[in-house]
């Protein structure tokens, strides 16, 4: 054949063959796009918009100028950044001796201790604040403790102030700090840190020089997550808080509740967009999009060409070595405290690592059940001590069509997420996971970007967009919402289930003649199953908690559980709340529990 033959056009049957081939490839894909693009990305843009343009459609900028003519905005934003930069750094500095500690005790330990994570975790933000409201207040928990030992003898002012807000902030946003960097870390392998110690390595040296440094992905990851999310937040500093503790979430919701101002609304909406990317782009150039999905090694960051990343590199084995150093000073002097040693036959003295990790988890788990007593009490308020004993605020509840509506509408809505967040995430994930294609990272940052913009900006997007097609105020409108934001946290983990499924399996069963359907139905799915299990219950939990869409969505009509609770707290907190907050409660204990009993039923298989 002819070179000129070779390098003739290919026919357009066999052209359209190949384009044909291309979108079966890319179709699993398709589902999870097209929906993001309609629902998330187009009603984001149209917000901007608004912002830049008056009611004649014309360019003006007067939204920004008023934004910077006064230092008021500035220094709203400046609390915002402060609140989430101490939040952000708190969780870190407590949440990685937990994570360390969950990875490298032994399966069992870690099952049993990861429950007291996750109890927290997929607990209700709002019964959360609620538990803090009991503990910090004048008459709360913690100062009756103290004066009644005689520590103080005037209530300390623990709440309405930077401290409530701190203590509320870390302890919401931990477990997502803590279960980030686990991830990465149990990719670790322990044999590298063992390797150390036979070549002379003390402890101190083998972690900082090798284990610290492989987490820093995980830890990198964590405090993206962690502090975007906190730019957003609004529930507790509005309930731990005071004016001088506002963040730029409070004045959004102020300007479209109170003042009807979409135009402001959305210029400040910018100014947290403009920060969180940022923040994204700062990320991405040290690390790679990767790292939020457990893909990232700190070799493979370290080689990303740039200036940012040759500067972090350089500075991060700089800092690594002078932490090395200090810390081997500090385990010579407290050898005993560092090092486990065992005292009797099957017994182990406690380490450093047990006790800050214990504490640290005792601070996650301990406070919410402080609401339970109270909603067993007599008082006709929220406070501590409960007194007597009393059904009547679970009587009011179960008595209450408003508090009925709004649970049946959370679970039916929660159930509908979580249905379709499965069914639109699973195929993706089998894509990003198994194919390798180019501009992989920019669409894992485009499915990743809800849950990485602050939620408070796609929830007053939404509501702009829905005011346009009749969806404010329905469930329709409120499971669309929510799968905007739990839709990447089940890629996420379906992701992190197919890591470590051997393809080898699908592959001996298409060579004995079995079809992709067949294979997927009987290979595929009964090893995934326990995973998209998982996925399912985490949407469900995170929709069934969902408050910010909720507050703009419903309209007043259709509201949620957590809606109504966020009423009842701005206008009256009462022990109803309690009530509800216990039934919560035992509802995610409920889930989890479930949960677990599936997974070891998986395992045993």
């Amino acid at each position: 054949m002819s070179d000129t033959a070779l390098r003739a056009p290919l026919p357009a049957r066999a052209d359209s063959g190949l384009r044909s081939a291309k979108f079966r490839r890319l179709w699993p894909l398709l589902p999870t796009s097209i929906f993001l693009l309609i629902v998330f990305l187009i009603p984001v843009s149209q917000l901007l918009w608004l912002s830049i343009v008056d009611a004649g459609g014309e360019i003006n900028l007067d939204h920004y100028e008023r934004l910077f003519s006064t230092t008021l905005y500035f220094n709203v934003l400046k609390n915002t950044f402060s609140i989430a930069l101490w939040t952000t750094l708190i969780c870190i500095v407590a949440g990685y001796p937990v994570a360390y500690l969950l990875a490298s005790v032994s399966p069992a330990s870690r099952s049993g201790l990861l429950i007291w994570v996750m109890v927290p975790f997929w607990t209700s933000f709002l019964v959360r604040s609620f538990a803090w409201m009991l503990l910090l207040g004048r008459d709360g928990v913690l100062n009756q403790w103290m004066a009644s030992l005689g520590v103080i003898e005037q209530p300390l002012k623990l709440m309405y102030n930077f401290f409530g807000v701190m203590v509320g902030m870390s302890h919401a946003m931990l477990p997502i700090a803590i279960l980030t960097m686990l991830s990465v870390m149990q990719s670790i392998n322990p044999n590298l840190t063992r390797a150390a110690s036979t070549l002379g390595a003390g402890t101190s040296h083998s972690f900082w020089r090798i284990y610290f440094p492989l987490s820093l992905p995980g830890v990198a990851a964590a405090g993206l997550l962690v502090f975007i999310t906190a730019m957003g937040f609004f529930i507790t500093p509005t309930l731990l808080g005071s004016p001088r503790e506002m963040m730029m979430a409070q004045l959004i919701i102020i300007q479209i509740e109170e003042m009807l101002n979409w135009g402001f609304a959305g210029a400040i909406s910018v100014m947290l967009l403009v920060a969180a990317f940022s923040i994204f782009y700062l990320f991405d150039r040290v690390l790679g999009m990767s790292a939020l999905t457990g893909g990232a090694s700190y070799g493979k960051s370290r080689g990303r060409d740039g200036l940012l990343s040759r500067l972090g590199s350089d500075i991060g084995r700089r800092f690594i070595a002078g932490i090395s150093w200090i810390g081997w000073g500090i385990g010579h002097g407290f050898h005993m405290l560092f090092r486990p040693k065992y005292d009797r036959p099957g017994g182990q003295r406690m380490t450093a690592r047990w006790l800050v990790g214990l504490a640290v988890i005792i601070f996650l788990a301990v406070p919410t059940f402080f609401v339970i007593p109270l909603s067993f009490s007599e008082n006709s308020f929220f406070g501590w001590p409960p007194r007597g004993f009393s059904l009547q605020w679970y009587e009011a509840y179960f008595s209450s069509a408003i508090w009925q509506e709004a649970t049946l509408r959370s679970v039916g809505v929660g159930l509908s997420t979580a249905m379709l967040s499965v069914v639109l995430g699973t195929p993706a994930a089998f894509f990003l996971s198994r194919q390798q294609i180019a501009g992989k990272t920019a669409i894992i940052a485009f499915i990743l970007s809800p849950i990485i913009l602050p939620h408070i900006v796609v929830a007053v997007a939404l509501f702009y967009a829905y005011s346009y097609v009749g969806l404010i105020g329905t469930n329709i409108g409120l499971v669309i919402g929510h799968t905007v934001f739990t839709l990447p946290y089940v890629i996420i983990t379906v992701m992190a289930v197919l890591k470590n499924y051997d393809q080898r399996l699908d592959q001996a069963a298409w060579t004995l003649g079995a079809d992709q359907a067949r294979t997927f139905r009987y290979i595929t799915f009964p090893l995934i199953r326990t995973g998209l299990i998982t996925a399912f219950l985490f949407a469900f939990v995170r929709s069934f908690d969902e408050l910010t869409i909720a507050l703009f969505v419903s309209g007043g009509i259709a509201t949620t559980l957590p809606r109504q609770m966020w009423s009842e707290a701005l206008l009256n907190i009462s022990p109803t709340l309690a009530a509800v907050s216990t039934l919560m409660l035992v509802f995610v204990a409920a889930i989890i529990l479930i949960a677990e009993f599936v997974g070891r039923r998986s395992r045993r298989r």
